[in-house]
């Protein structure tokens, strides 16, 4: 993928949580999340899950490529932490991430997953925008 990057990158992870770890996957998330809300690059970070089928799904938006290469420089202990009590399902790449970035999510793969990459079309963010009625 020789794509110069384009800005935004969207990254949506869907992992199966280990039999008997949902606590820990959840205490583990929430120190994870914690940390990158106040020292992290990311513009927003959600996460999802469904206890019945242990499913979970992170949403991560950034800048730009630089911006998750800083993140994955002062999160890798955080990460690592939850992946002990998880495994990657699926990884989608929304945006055009540079080539150091889409080696990096790969290599983090392993042969976890193959993680698919959809670059950006069109779109908008009203993340400061007021509300409608207020």
């Amino acid at each position: 993928m020789d794509t110069p990057d384009s800005g935004i990158l969207l990254f949506r992870n869907t992992m199966r949580i280990n039999d008997g770890h949902l606590e820990g996957f959840r205490n583990a998330t929430a120190r994870a999340v914690e940390f990158v809300e106040r020292h992290g690059p990311q513009l927003m970070v959600e996460v999802f899950i469904d206890e019945q089928r242990l499913l979970a799904d992170s949403f991560q938006l950034y800048r730009d490529s630089d911006a998750v290469r800083a993140h994955w420089q002062m999160s890798a202990p955080y990460i690592n932490d939850v992946m002990d009590h998880c495994r990657v399902e699926h990884f989608e790449v929304f945006g055009a991430p540079d080539d150091d970035v889409v080696r990096g999510v790969r290599n983090a793969l392993g042969d976890q997953v193959s993680p698919t990459f959809s670059p950006r079309f069109t779109g908008f963010m009203r993340f400061n925008a007021p509300q409608p009625g207020k």
